[in-house]
């Protein structure tokens, strides 16, 4: 009779024998009553025997003769730089990547924010260019970067189509659940389990596990403790540190290499946003004549800019229109509270969030009201 593999069994929840090969059960959940701890346990490679021999077997090939491998061409031109080959690595996944700080979790660029931006930098000469705007799979650009300075790889969500479940540990010995018990509660309130999908071990031991955005659903936000303790999410308007990096000293690595798993549907149905509430119009009196004209289409062309925006371009796009109507505003064409009015409820119903909105607008109406712009009769 043959044998049984016994972790592999429980986790996969089928007898598996030692006359198949050993499966790979990396990424998989390990029931609670089959763990030490009482607690339900994300595998880790470092656990998995098919991880274990495929590491053996490629440090110790079998020598085949008369064939000379050479190495692949990443590796000759740049195994002197990792986080480049990193870089370029999620770039390939179709992953927008942009610098963070060395070894830190902030972004290098830009140095300050929307209502500090002065336009010095040359990437804000029309507009106030954030993390998320400049995020690439920009082969050449990526190569500038991270040719000059070891920065770290910060991953915008957004750009990228992916909504990243980021389960905490507790820190300091602290009583509670982790950020893993706390999903596998969840999956098994919804009969489901967790699906192997591409995971990263965080600095501090926690775990990101990657999922590809719904394309039928609304832009999902970023969440603190939405799902329950130690869960969080990043999607459009967020990013995590991608694998590869070192924040502290401490390394984020790959801890299963496969491709993103499609978000599981009731994981969606739990982060869906709530529905806006009905909208009212914003009437602004604008009277008649010539430049009341001028003024009314200056306001449909800026709304239609925000409105239409791609997403990763909406809160630019809002700064932009806030600049051209606060150009308005102080030459006299147009009351301040029409334009950041009109201007928020674009923001809103373009998807960014209320106080997103407010700040951008407010940002941009200050900007414009230093090139004054009047409107002849």
């Amino acid at each position: 009779m043959a044998a049984r593999w016994l972790a592999a069994s429980a986790v996969l929840g089928r007898p598996v024998t030692d006359a198949e090969p050993y499966p790979h059960i990396c990424g998989r959940l390990l029931p609670a009553d089959h763990a030490h701890s009482g607690r339900p346990v994300l595998m880790p490679r470092k656990d998995c025997a098919a991880c274990a021999q495929g590491r053996h077997e490629r440090r110790h090939p079998r020598p085949i003769p008369d064939t000379p491998t050479a190495p692949p061409e990443r590796t000759r031109t740049m195994s002197d730089n990792p986080l480049l080959t990193a870089a370029l690595g999620h770039a390939e996944r179709g992953w927008h990547v942009f610098p963070l700080r060395p070894d830190d979790k902030r972004p290098a660029f830009p140095d300050h924010t929307a209502d500090d931006c002065t336009g010095r930098d040359p990437r804000c000469r029309t507009g106030h260019v954030g993390w998320e705007a400049r995020a690439t799979t920009d082969p050449d650009r990526i190569r500038r970067a991270w040719t000059a300075r070891p920065y770290g790889i910060g991953l915008a969500c957004g750009p990228s189509a992916l909504v990243v479940v980021d389960l905490d540990t507790r820190k300091d010995g602290t009583a509670g659940p982790t950020g893993l018990d706390t999903l596998a509660t969840l999956a098994a309130a919804h009969a489901a389990v967790i699906e192997p999908t591409y995971t990263v071990t965080t600095g501090r031991g926690g775990t990101h596990l990657y999922y590809r955005h719904p394309e039928d659903r609304p832009a999902f936000r970023n969440t603190a403790g939405t799902l329950g303790p130690m869960v969080d999410t990043r999607a459009h308007g967020g990013y995590v540190v991608a694998a590869g990096s070192t924040v502290a000293g401490r390394p984020y690595t790959v801890d299963l290499d496969t491709a993103p798993a499609p978000l599981p549907a009731w994981l969606a149905a739990l982060l869906a946003p709530a529905p806006l509430p009905p909208q009212r119009p914003v009437v602004v009196d604008l009277g008649t004549g010539r430049a009341a004209g001028y003024v009314r289409a200056a306001l449909a062309r800026e709304v239609d800019r925000v409105t239409t925006a791609p997403a990763g371009e909406r809160n630019r796009a809002l700064y932009i229109a806030a600049v051209a109507l606060g150009q308005l505003v102080a030459g006299g064409a147009l009351a301040e509270d029409d334009a950041q009015s009109v201007l928020e409820q674009a923001g809103v119903t373009a998807g960014l969030r209320t106080a997103e909105a407010y700040r951008t607008v407010r940002s941009g109406l200050t900007a414009g009201a230093h090139r004054p712009r009047k409107v002849a009769a």
